[in-house]
């Protein structure tokens, strides 16, 4: 594996890093954010601004608009607009959107890409993934899945109840994983504006950095026609598996942004701070807290790349992925509670954005497969030498 940077990559890691700096994290502190994320205004102002800097959705191909980025490359790009909570935003690169873009590249139509991924990589729409459902509905285990779709002519029918769907409110569309009459699951595309779809209710969560925040959606027999299955019928679990090996990295990459992030604010404090005769990062206590933070971020980093590595010779990375999302999401939890402890009071209250990061961090070892789930993973891969 090569660790070194290309030219090109180099100048559009730093095309990143400064626009990040001078066009997003400026408005990290605008009023149009509440509990349940970005509003759609300030989403459109953001999305406009990378448009502009020649930055929106670089992960897409080519065809669609995009950079058509390796994995690698992803690694480098999406740390750094990870660096703000709305970078990510700004570059179209957050999550569900990040994984149905994949996901659809690889699945979709020629007619389902002109009608529902064109405009999603444009910027112009957002989407949901709609799999996660209460109990005893499909949660960490897929294989639990509830939620119906019925044959009806040459439509079918889908009825269920699906929660914790980032991005439900103005999603201009869902995916949304049914179960068929013989047991196998499939993945629809529906618009959400048809009367079969209803949002019931937003749920308050610690994180706010999701537009269109954390949704419970009913389904009520609705009617999805044919053209409309997202693949074949039947292979619904076999495409989570496409979305979601890619989709736990990325995620890693954004957060270990916004852990470099944190722990640069926190470091900026404590080589100014003084406290006993010295500077806080002098004494002892917080120097070690540096040191772990530096081998924490280096060590993620490291996983990331890896797995990135391994996606782009081919492989399907599940093993390698599971490892990174287990590793990466305690590592970045690791550094930014040490920097909450090292800025103090400032660390727990909205004078930095550390406390907004810390909020928004701690879902990340439970969205896409908690980490005790991925290790039960990894234990069985490594009792079978299937790895």
């Amino acid at each position: 594996m090569d660790f070194s940077l290309s030219p090109k990559l180099v100048d559009l890691q730093q095309r990143t890093r400064a626009f990040i700096a001078e066009q997003v994290i400026p408005l990290e502190n605008d009023a149009r954010q509440g509990a349940h994320g970005p509003a759609e205004e300030l989403r459109d102002e953001l999305v406009a601004r990378a448009r502009r800097a020649g930055l929106l959705t670089p992960h897409a191909s080519p065809e669609l608009g995009g950079m058509g980025l390796s994995h690698v490359e992803k690694a480098i790009v999406f740390e750094e607009a990870g660096y703000s909570p709305l970078g990510p935003v700004a570059l179209n690169i957050h999550a569900p959107d990040e994984g149905n873009i994949h996901l659809m590249e690889a699945v979709a139509t020629e007619a389902q890409k002109a009608r529902w991924l064109q405009p999603l990589v444009a910027g112009h729409t957002r989407s949901c993934f709609a799999m996660t459902e209460p109990a005893p509905g499909a949660g960490a285990d897929p294989a639990m899945l509830q939620t119906m779709a019925v044959k009806d002519g040459d439509d079918y029918l889908i009825s269920g109840t699906k929660w914790f769907i980032t991005g439900a409110e103005g999603a201009r569309f869902a995916i949304i994983m049914a179960k068929m009459e013989d047991g196998s699951a499939t993945m629809f595309l529906a618009d959400m504006d048809q009367p079969g779809i209803r949002l019931e209710r937003l749920m308050d969560s610690l994180d706010a950095c999701f537009t269109g925040g954390h949704g419970v959606l009913h389904f009520d027999r609705l009617r999805v026609p044919a053209n409309d299955v997202l693949g074949e019928i039947g292979k619904g679990f076999r495409y989570a598996q496409v979305r979601l090996a890619p989709a736990r990295l990325t995620h890693c990459m954004r957060w270990l942004g916004q852990a470099r992030r944190a722990n640069d604010v926190a470091l900026a404090y404590v080589r100014r701070r003084q406290a006993f005769g010295k500077p806080l990062g002098e004494h002892e206590g917080v120097g070690f807290m540096l040191a772990d933070n530096e081998l924490d971020l280096h060590t993620s980093r490291l996983s990331i790349w890896h797995t990135a590595w391994a996606l782009d010779q081919g492989s399907r990375g599940n093993f390698e992925s599971s490892v990174s999302k287990v590793f990466v999401s305690e590592a970045v939890w690791r550094v930014v509670d040490r920097c909450v402890q090292m800025l103090g009071g400032q660390g727990v209250t909205s004078e930095t954005v550390v406390m907004r990061i810390f909020r928004d961090m701690r879902a990340f070892r439970i969205y896409d497969g908690p980490s005790e789930v991925h290790r039960w993973s990894i234990a069985r891969k490594i009792l079978s030498e299937k790895h």
